[in-house]
């Protein structure tokens, strides 16, 4: 399916195979590689593939639910005021408006399917993040659509 027939609103019926991206999006952000399963307007998943060192800082979706099922690793998560760990099997439920963060901490690579609800601008976002590295551009552009991240140092552990 090409980015043209990507459908906005209902979500389309069918199969995206594992190697392949729903509208053949694939995006680096932050050195995670994040390839697109669905996108409409109810939803959005990704599978990403985070190499070991690899993180997302606290941040929030004030609009959105995201979830993370865990394939392979682990991930160091912050949730709900705490940190914790989640590995293969378990499932990460983050509400909207609830600061989240996660890092691959350990010494090999991770792999989880992320969604969120509604869909938002976040394949968008994704897109304007692709292979951006400065910190502030990414803060900006994510302001921009729909993710808020915290200011550095106010999630102790961070």
């Amino acid at each position: 399916m090409s980015t043209d027939e990507i459908i906005l609103g209902d979500l389309p019926a069918g199969i995206v195979r594992a190697d392949e991206a729903f509208g053949g999006r694939v995006w680096n952000v932050l050195g995670h590689t994040y390839t697109t399963k669905i996108e409409s307007a109810n939803t959005y998943s990704w599978l990403s593939f985070d190499p070991a060192g690899t993180g997302v800082p606290p941040h929030v979706h004030p609009t959105q639910d995201e979830f993370i099922y865990v394939f392979e690793g682990v991930y160091t998560l912050y949730l709900d005021g705490r940190w914790t760990t989640a590995g293969p099997g378990d499932l990460v439920q983050m509400p909207r408006n609830l600061p989240h963060a996660y890092y691959n901490k350990q010494e090999t690579d991770a792999k989880s399917l992320f969604w969120v609800s509604p869909g938002g601008k976040l394949a968008t976002l994704f897109s304007l993040l692709h292979n951006v590295t400065d910190p502030d551009e990414v803060v900006r552009l994510s302001a921009a659509n729909g993710v808020d991240f915290l200011a550095p140092g106010s999630v102790e552990g961070a």
